[in-house]
Formats: C-alpha cells, sequence, structure tokens
C-alpha cells in the first residue's frame, strides 16, 4: 500500500511524521502520525501504542498537545495516532454539522446503517489495516499496546476488549465507558447500527468486559479528572468499574482532582 509523506519532525532523536493513504476499510483518504524514537530510527524494532482521539479531533490533536514524544523517545516506543474518523467530500455527514456524529466522531465501530456503512468501518481500519500497514512500513515490532481520550477511550476499551490476543495493555483518559447509557453514545449508535441493541451491545465496555472477563485479562488503567464536566453524564466511569467488579476483572480507576476533560492534565 502507498504511503503519501505529508510531513516530518525532528524530536528528541526521532521523528514525527505525518501520512496519507488510500484506505480499504474507509474507501478514502485516511491520514495518521507517527511518532518513531530514536532506537527505531537506529533500526531497531520497537513495540507500538496505539492512541485513539476523541471527538472533532484528528490525528493532530494529541501529537501536538500531549508531549508525548519525550517519554516515547527515552522508553523506545512507537506512537501512531490516527484519525478520528473518515474524511473527504464524499463521506456522509450529520445534516446539522453537529460535533458528536459524523465527521472527527467514528466512535472506532464499523457502521451497519446507510449512509454511514459505506465509509465509517474505523474498527476494521484500527484493528486490521492500520497495525498491518504500520508494521509492514517501519521499524516497529507485532507488540502492541491501545489507549485514547473521550471518545477514543471508548474505542480502546472496547477494542481492547475485543481483541484480546492483539494488546498487552489498555489504557485511557476521560473515557466514555458506557455508550449505551449516555448522550453520545445513544446519538451515535442510533445513526450507525439502528435499534438494533445487539449491535450496540457488540462495541459498549461495560457489556463487553462480561464476556470476556473469563478470558485473558489485559492490565486496564483508567485515569480520570474530578473536574471533567462530562464525568456523571456521558463518561460513567464507575460503571465500568462495577461491571469489572462483577465480573472478576481488575481495573485500576485513578480519579484525579482538580483535572477536566482537556489535555492538561
Amino acid at each position: 500500500m502507498s504511503l503519501e509523506l505529508i510531513s516530518k519532525q525532528k524530536m528528541f532523536d526521532g521523528e514525527h511524521q505525518r501520512f496519507q493513504h488510500a484506505s480499504s476499510s474507509t474507501h478514502c483518504q485516511m491520514t495518521f502520525a507517527i511518532y518513531l524514537p530514536p532506537q527505531a530510527m537506529a533500526g531497531e524494532k520497537v513495540p507500538v501504542l496505539y492512541w485513539l482521539s476523541g471527538l472533532t479531533c484528528t490525528d493532530e490533536n494529541f501529537m501536538q498537545k500531549a508531549g508525548v514524544q519525550r517519554m516515547a523517545a527515552e522508553l523506545g516506543i512507537a506512537i501512531v495516532a490516527p484519525d478520528t474518523s473518515p474524511r473527504g467530500d464524499g463521506v456522509a455527514d450529520d445534516e446539522n454539522g453537529a460535533y458528536d456524529l459524523g465527521l472527527g466522531a467514528g466512535f472506532y465501530v464499523n457502521a451497519t446503517h446507510q449512509p454511514w456503512s459505506a465509509h465509517y468501518q474505523m474498527y476494521d481500519y484500527i484493528v486490521k489495516e492500520l497495525p498491518a500497514l504500520i508494521e509492514a512500513n517501519f521499524n516497529v515490532s507485532d507488540k502492541r499496546a491501545i489507549s485514547g481520550h473521550s471518545m477514543g477511550g471508548h474505542g480502546a476499551l472496547s477494542i481492547g476488549l475485543k481483541n484480546t490476543d492483539q494488546y498487552l495493555s489498555i489504557s485511557a483518559f476521560s473515557p466514555i465507558t458506557h455508550p449505551m447509557q449516555c448522550p453520545w453514545g445513544q446519538k451515535a449508535f442510533s445513526a450507525y447500527f439502528g435499534a438494533d441493541k445487539t449491535l450496540w451491545q457488540a462495541h459498549d465496555s461495560c457489556e463487553l468486559i462480561k464476556q470476556v472477563a473469563a478470558n485473558r485479562q489485559l492490565p486496564i488503567l483508567i485515569d480520570q479528572g474530578e473536574a471533567d464536566d462530562f464525568l456523571a453524564e456521558q463518561l460513567q466511569p464507575q460503571h465500568f468499574v462495577t461491571a469489572a467488579e462483577q465480573a472478576g476483572y481488575d481495573v485500576t480507576l485513578r480519579m484525579q482532582p482538580g483535572y477536566d476533560h482537556s489535555y492538561f492534565f
């Protein structure tokens, strides 16, 4: 698959690079960013952390705001940050331009309903296409972890729980943990899946953790700001912890006093 280099910058003796490519999953041009630590630049195959961003974000938000490259260089870890949805003139968007549905709000699922199903196949892109692309073109190993913020935290939890053989750990900052029971999730799932709640359950982390508890249990870490305006209505981490406890799955939730929903954490 052909990769088109958009830009690259030296950072902490590694490189931050952005690429565009034609996706076989989403049937449009997709963009992703990758930080290659100095170890990878020297030819060593390094593990990869896949970072999934939240509503309205692109590949650039986390890579520009979080300062992750310094620690990635120190530890010898590559960071891959994909876009949050398909893009382009032919890609469906919310007719009212809402920020929480359509462009920038793919929710990391495979949509089954038109017009979304034509391009919104973000689950396949994240789980299958992107790792194969990264491992074929860069000095990385098949050791992967997955993390994300808000909608991306939902993606990290749900994808990690559905694919425990592909990742070594799951972590999230301010994740949407119970999309079936929050306004953001209900709006997106109604559009992407219709009324079939069994499809909703297949991407709801509170439901998934009950199903995978008897299988391989990955380490799960959640950091949540106590001053997050979305905490009670949209994120509901305690629901996830309760579901994990009932399933016998050990999850670490760290509540952070004073922090909100932003990258200042």
